[in-house]
C-alpha cells in the first residue's frame, strides 16, 4: 500500500509507507495504521504537502512513543538475555564424589594387620558401590603405634588400627585376652575378643567407633635346642615381649626384650637361643633356618582394634554405617582365618625346607606349666577388681567364649 505525493506540477511520485517508516528508523504497527487512516495524504499540491507535513508531525510524535517502547523492549530483552546466560552458563554443581577416609596403621605393609586393612578397604568400597574411597597409610606413615588411639580421636586419621597390648593400662578389659588362657588359634581368639568387647562395651572406647577387633596367632616357642619340659626351659634365653615376657619369666626362662627386626641377628650371634612368637615368623623372618625345634605353648595373643573418629562416623550415611557394622564380626573371622592359614603355610614350609620338629607337651607337663602361669591371671583379676571391674566374670567369659568357638 502507498501514498501519492505531488513534488511538482502534474508529477506524482509514490512513496511506499513501509519505505518511509524504514527511513525514519522503523515504525510499529500502530504508527502505520495512523498513516493509512488519512485519505488526505493523497491530495495534490501544497495542500498535499501540508497533510504530508502533518503526517510527519504525527509520525514524529508516534516515533517518540515508539522509541520509548523500543528502549523499554531492549531493556527487558537485555534483562532476559542476561538472566538466561547466567542460568545456562553458570557452572553446574559437580556431582558428589565418594566419601574419602584415611586409614592409619603402624606395622609394615606385608604384615597381617595391614593385609586385613587392605581387605577391609576393598570390601567397604565394593559393598558401598564406590560411595566410599579409603586411603591407607601403613608403616606408621600417618600415625605410630602408641599414638594411634589419640590420633584417631583428634582426627589426624579417620580410622586407625592399634595393638592394645602396647597400652595395657588403658585397655584393661580387652587386654585380658592376652592372659595365658590357652587359645588354640587366632580365629578362636579373635571371635572371643569381639564378643568380649560387645558384651562389656569398655569405657575406654567411648570416644571412638569400634569397627572390628582381632588377634594375632598364639605365641609358641622356637629354639635352637629342643624344649620338652621345664628343665629344658630353665634359664633359656628367648626373645620375648609384652605379655609373653611375663609368661617366660613365670616358667623359668630368661626372656630378652628386643624388637622383632633385631631377632635374626641376635640368633646368629648367639645373644638369644630362640624366640617366643606366633609361628608365621618362622617363614616371614626365616627363623626356621636357625631354630629347628618348635614347642607348642598356645601362649598369649596380641589383641588389635580398628577404631574410627566418632564425628566422622556420625557424618556417614546410614547405609554406609550399616555396611561397616556388618563387617565388624566378619572382619574378625576373616583376619583370624587368614592368620591361621598363614601359620599353617609357614609350618609346612619350615618342615619341608628345614626339617623342623614340632613338640607337643604331655598332659602332665602341660598341667605343670599351667600351674606356674595361674598367678599371672590371678594378679590381673586383683588389679582389675581394684579398678571396679567385674574381673572374675571377664576371665570366665573369655574362657567360655574360647571353648565355644573351639568347639569344646
Amino acid at each position: 500500500m502507498g501514498a501519492k505525493i505531488q513534488r511538482g506540477p502534474g508529477i506524482l511520485e509514490e512513496v511506499h509507507i513501509a519505505s518511509l517508516g524504514f527511513a525514519i528508523g522503523g515504525l510499529d504497527q500502530e504508527v502505520l495504521r495512523n498513516l493509512r487512516a488519512k485519505p488526505e495524504f493523497t491530495k495534490k499540491g501544497g495542500e498535499g504537502r501540508g497533510y504530508l507535513k502533518e503526517g510527519f508531525n504525527n509520525l514524529s510524535v508516534n516515533k517518540e512513543v515508539y522509541d520509548m517502547k523500543r528502549v523499554l523492549g531492549l531493556v527487558v530483552a537485555g534483562i532476559f538475555l542476561a538472566s538466561f546466560c547466567t542460568i545456562t552458563l553458570m557452572p553446574l554443581p559437580a556431582a558428589a564424589g565418594p566419601i574419602k577416609l584415611k586409614y592409619a596403621n603402624f606395622p609394615p605393609a606385608p604384615t597381617f594387620p595391614c593385609v586385613q586393612m587392605e581387605r577391609w578397604k576393598k570390601e567397604v568400597e565394593k559393598r558401598t558401590e564406590g560411595k566410599v574411597a579409603i586411603d591407607t597409610f601403613p608403616g606408621g606413615t600417618l600415625l605410630g603405634a602408641k599414638n594411634m588411639m589419640d590420633g584417631v580421636i583428634a582426627g589426624t586419621a579417620d580410622i586407625g588400627c592399634l595393638c592394645m597390648a602396647y597400652q595395657p593400662g588403658r585397655f584393661i578389659v580387652t587386654n585380658a585376652t592376652a592372659l595365658p588362657v590357652g587359645f588354640p588359634n587366632a580365629t578362636v581368639a579373635s571371635l572371643t575378643l569381639w564378643d568380649l568387647y560387645k558384651k562389656y562395651d569398655p569405657e575406654e572406647f567411648s570416644k571412638v567407633k569400634v569397627l572390628t577387633m582381632f588377634t594375632c596367632a598364639p605365641a609358641n616357642i622356637y629354639a635352637k635346642v629342643p624344649v620338652r619340659n621345664l628343665d629344658d626351659l630353665k634359664g633359656l634365653q628367648l626373645r620375648s615381649s609384652g605379655g609373653v615376657l611375663q609368661v617366660m619369666k613365670a616358667l623359668g626362662a630368661a626372656p630378652v626384650g628386643m624388637p622383632q627386626s633385631a631377632t635374626p641377628e641376635a640368633l646368629q650371634k648367639g645373644v638369644v637361643k630362640g624366640a617366643v612368637s606366633s609361628l608365621e615368623t618362622l617363614k616371614d623372618f626365616k627363623y626356621a633356618e636357625m631354630c629347628k625345634y618348635v614347642t607348642m605353648l598356645n601362649g598369649p595373643v596380641y589383641p588389635f582394634a580398628v577404631v574410627m573418629n566418632m564425628d566422622k562416623w556420625n557424618s556417614l550415611p546410614k547405609d554406609v554405617q550399616k555396611v561397616m557394622e556388618e563387617l565388624g564380626p566378619q572382619q574378625a573371622v576373616w583376619t583370624g582365618v587368614y592368620m591361621d592359614n598363614h601359620v599353617d603355610v609357614s609350618i609346612a614350609w619350615s618342615k619341608k625346607n628345614h626339617n623342623i620338629e614340632i613338640i607337643e607337651l604331655s598332659k602332665e607337663e602341660k598341667a605343670k606349666w599351667d600351674g606356674l602361669l595361674a598367678p599371672i591371671t590371678e594378679k590381673w583379676i586383683n588389679d582389675a577388681k581394684a579398678k571396679g571391674l567385674s574381673a572374675e566374670a571377664i576371665v570366665e567369659d573369655i574362657k567360655a567364649f574360647g571353648k565355644m568357638y573351639a568347639g569344646e
